[in-house]
């Protein structure tokens, strides 16, 4: 190359468009053949299929073990024993002992006396109640009263009802307060029960 000449702009032209054809080319054949190469790689489809499960058989059962039946006892006759048996006892003489009579219990007399009211210590007469009387309530009641050694009421109870309720407790509250005397056994004063009739009759009324 000389220096202080120009290159040819014809020649440069020529060769760039020789490069550019051959890479062109170059580039052709390798998708063209690439493609084709990729092609026939790709293996064929694989088919599958489902295949049933197989169950592995059941073994039989084992058998039953034998059974052994023991064999019968030997019969073994006892001993033949002679037991010599005592002479029976001579019977023993009986006496007869007639027992004598016990003499028969004599009855115990006792004198129970009643508890009453007492007279000297007189209780108050139960008072009508005014609703009652209003009402014409009347009848008669039965108390009986438990009378301790004191002669006090310790315990009552009504026996038979006059009809009314009222009535009933009226006068089991008011000869409950009665002084009484006592009871007696043999003349020892018992605690002892006392029955009272009591009768509600309105004043006035026949």
């Amino acid at each position: 190359m000389e220096f202080g000449q120009r290159p040819d702009p014809g020649r440069r032209l020529a060769g760039i468009g020789f490069v550019v054809l051959f890479h062109a080319a170059l580039i052709y054949a390798l998708v063209t053949g690439l493609a084709r190469k990729a092609i026939e790689v790709l293996p064929a489809p694989i088919e599958t299929k489902i295949l049933q499960e197989i169950k592995p058989q059941e073994a039989p059962p084992p058998p039953p073990p034998p059974t052994f039946q023991p064999p019968p006892p030997t019969f073994v006759p006892p001993p033949e024993v002679v037991i010599q048996q005592p002479p029976p006892p001579a019977p023993a003489a009986v006496t007869t002992v007639v027992p004598k009579a016990a003499p028969a219990p004599v009855p115990k007399t006792s004198s129970d006396v009643a508890p009453v009211i007492n007279a000297r210590r007189s209780c108050r007469e139960p008072e009508y109640p005014p609703s009652s009387q209003r009402l014409g309530e009347k009848g008669t009641v039965m108390l009986a009263f438990l009378i301790g050694i004191d002669g006090k009421v310790s315990e009552s109870r009504i026996e038979s009802t006059s009809g009314f309720p009222r009535l009933d407790e009226a006068a089991r509250a008011a000869l409950s307060r009665c002084k009484f005397v006592p009871g007696t056994v043999n003349g020892v004063a018992q605690p002892a029960w006392a029955k009272i009739k009591y009768v509600w009759k309105i004043p006035g009324s026949n």
